[in-house]
């Protein structure tokens, strides 16, 4: 048993340009800037509990070995308004039946390499509303 709870998660990216990585989060990708931290760090909500920041505070990875992973309901419309929004993809969402997820891959800030994703699995759990 757990000593205790986890309540929110927070992911930071780093970036050279704040402004930029900023303005991907918000006008791309379309998250809500939640906190403002000395212009250091712009942390963004991603979903209930779950928050996306992104820094000038460290140097950006060369290679971060990270997907950020949206999980959303229809990946189809995900990628239809991300596009529309100027957001580049790999390619269109499509399936990927040793996982079991539909999804498509974009990048955006620095090296950083997103999702946006359906699980099929039958075993993921639905979203906590």
């Amino acid at each position: 048993m757990s000593a205790f709870t986890i309540q929110q998660q927070v992911t930071f990216l780093y970036t050279r340009d704040l402004v930029a990585g900023s303005s991907f989060l918000r006008d791309k990708v379309g998250l809500r800037l939640v906190l403002n931290q000395f212009d250091l760090c712009h942390v963004y909500e991603a979903a209930p509990n779950a928050f996306l920041g992104v820094c000038t505070n460290r140097p950006a990875p060369a290679d971060p070995g990270v997907t950020y992973s949206f999980v959303v309901s229809d990946a189809d419309a995900a990628y239809r308004a991300l596009k529309d929004r100027g957001v580049a993809f790999e390619s269109p969402p499509e399936l990927s039946e040793r996982f079991n997820v539909y999804s498509a891959f974009f990048g955006g800030i620095e090296n950083y390499r997103f999702e946006i994703q359906e699980f099929r699995d039958p075993g993921w759990p639905a979203p906590v509303t």
